[in-house]
């Protein structure tokens, strides 16, 4: 049988387990929504998104220095104990998250950290290149063209670098429902020789 990414990110929205899991599930319950959960429920993967109060103040600081030592990356990344802040799946994530910053050049970590002068600024230039349309299709165009402004910009919304079918968010998701703890891409840095002189 197969399964749709609409299907999976549907379960993935009411469950908060990996994107792989939720796939896993659905196949194995034949496509049908509620046995899927079920099967989550089993496999302790469905309470992930209940984690959202913890605190995440264990972690590690990533790195990927790139291109002969001209671009380099460090990436704080928490997560709930030092447990899995040890683990090779949690240090092999950090250094994935690193490598895609080098390479992607995200400006912020989320959506909701772009100033709002910035967005009223890509709001009136793609509001002036559409001048003569209706307004209802401009207000519509305008909301796609930040969802993509949104995409290129911010690393929770963009494609991940060595795997395009998934975002860093989904990325993150798969890490948090394999370590059944909360993991925040806290904060990053990224260098380029020659770059803000």
């Amino acid at each position: 049988m197969s399964i749709s990414v609409s299907e999976i990110k549907h379960l993935r929205d009411k469950t908060g387990a990996g994107m792989m899991d939720c796939k896993e599930a659905l196949e194995a319950s034949g496509g049908d929504v509620e046995k899927a959960i079920l099967h989550l429920r089993k496999k302790g993967l469905s309470d992930i998104g209940k984690r959202s109060h913890k605190t995440a103040s264990e972690g590690t600081v990533g790195y990927y220095i790139h291109a002969g030592g001209k671009i380099g990356v460090m990436v704080e990344i928490n997560c709930e104990t030092d447990f899995v802040a040890k683990g090779e799946a949690f240090q092999t994530f950090a250094k994935e998250v690193a490598m895609h910053i080098a390479a992607a050049n995200p400006q912020w970590i989320t959506s909701d950290e772009v100033p709002q002068d910035v967005i009223d600024r890509e709001k009136e230039v793609m509001a002036d290149s559409l001048q003569g349309k209706p307004e209802a299709v401009i207000d519509k165009i305008v909301e796609g063209k930040l969802a993509k402004f949104y995409k290129e910009t911010c690393l929770m919304n963009q494609l991940f670098v060595r795997d395009t079918n998934i975002t860093i968010t989904d990325l993150l998701g798969d890490l948090a429902a394999q370590v059944g703890e909360k993991i925040v891409i806290k904060r990053f840095m990224r260098f380029a020789v020659g770059e803000g002189q």
